[in-house]
């Protein structure tokens, strides 16, 4: 009976593995348009700021 048991036991903790393996991952999400426009405004910034802080120096 203890055998039967533990080769259940074992059983359940292998299968329990294989399931959590094919979980899938958590997509990623796209940015919106807006967050995409916002993102191409502040780099536009950021590099204007780099040209004037290279022209003061």
């Amino acid at each position: 009976m203890k055998k039967l048991i533990s080769m259940m036991a074992l059983v359940a903790f292998l299968f329990a593995g294989t399931v959590n393996a094919q979980q899938k991952p958590e997509a990623k999400k796209e940015a919106s348009k807006t967050e995409k426009k916002e993102m191409k405004a502040e780099k536009k910034e950021m590099k204007a700021e780099k040209k004037s802080v290279k022209k003061t120096m």
